[in-house]
């Protein structure tokens, strides 16, 4: 039987089969992808074959996917969703801060899966003046990179008619850090739904984890489209939905990239791209080499400095044991 992964609990895997029933399944302990070392082998999204007994015994071939190095196990990943056609990193210049290392290795590991991203720059209700300033910055930085970048606050809606557009009809993840207003944002566009959401740690200005388990949550139908329902279903063939949809996640303090070697890192910065074909040498690293085009750019600001740090403690993955949460 073939069916939809639409929630993880970590110890169960709730199941939307063909007919619309919801089946919680296991998977035996030894189950493996394909020799992806993985702390969590199904994902939200995964179209898997369910036995009759209620155990996931195969899982399709993903078209996509969002991985990260498991935090305490350095040589195993996690994998945060399937099958996916877009991401929402939702940041924040404060309360809490973002750092712009955490967004560029989220939007390099997007890069490398080609899961296309949107950056939402959430609570921009509480931003001072300086603080808004520096906001714009990141916008232009980011536009200017190539992502599309939105202002929102989800606690006052500002911003959300510009959002709910580009989610129709698309089975959309939303990620970030712990307390940046994730669940704050899907009760907005979800009404009803009910999420529970926290207030920052005054101690260390962070977010607390609200959101202990991944789930796929159907969107209702734009007004535009005259009402409805809005159905979900797993295609044998596909796992294709009818509808839109948002995968909730955990808020995650860092993002430790995984199985990328070194010379194909430049290839998810964009803008490091474009210029690294102009080096002198092709195995260039973009870091000392004569006639390297991506340090002249990046001495003439054509590449900014945050981005070109965030590429070099991505080259220095490979030389550390342990995942670093700073990220």
């Amino acid at each position: 039987m073939k069916g939809l992964v639409v929630k993880n609990t970590g110890s169960w895997y709730t199941v939307r089969m063909d007919d619309g029933q919801l089946l919680d399944c296991k998977v035996k302990g030894n189950f493996r992808i394909k020799g992806i070392r993985s702390t969590n082998p199904v994902a939200v999204g995964d179209v898997v074959t369910v036995n009759e007994d209620g155990w996931i015994v195969d899982i399709d071939d993903r078209r996509n996917y969002i991985i990260r190095k498991s935090i305490n196990l350095s040589k195993q990943s996690h994998i945060i969703a399937a099958n996916v056609d877009q991401a929402l990193l939702i940041v924040t210049v404060a309360n809490p801060q973002t750092s712009t290392t955490f967004i560029d290795r989220f939007l390099a590991s997007a890069e490398a899966y080609r899961v296309p991203v949107i950056l939402i720059f959430n609570k921009t209700d509480l931003l001072s003046e300086e603080e808004q300033h520096y906001q714009q910055m990141m916008v232009q930085l980011y536009e200017t990179v190539g992502y599309q970048c939105l202002q929102v606050s989800a606690a006052t809606g500002e911003g959300l008619d510009m959002l709910r557009p580009l989610l129709e009809g698309k089975i959309t993840l939303l990620s970030g850090n712990s307390g940046v207003g994730k669940s704050t944002l899907i009760n907005q566009l979800v009404p009803g739904v009910n999420l529970r959401t926290a207030e920052l740690s005054e101690a260390h200005n962070a977010g607390q984890h609200t959101t202990t388990f991944s789930e796929m949550i159907s969107l209702p139908p734009s007004p535009s489209h005259g009402g409805g329902t809005t159905t979900c279903k797993a295609s044998p063939l596909g796992g294709g939905l009818e509808g839109a949809f948002l995968i909730d996640t955990p808020g995650i303090k860092g993002f430790g990239t995984f199985d990328m070697e070194p010379e194909e890192i430049s290839g998810y910065f964009k803008e490091i791209f474009r210029f690294s074909k102009d080096c002198r040498f092709n195995n260039c690293t973009h870091t000392h080499e004569p006639g390297c085009a991506v340090l002249e750019a990046l001495e003439n600001h054509y590449i900014a400095q945050s981005r070109y740090q965030s590429y070099l403690s991505m080259l220095q993955d490979k030389d550390e044991s342990k995942y670093r949460e700073a990220y």
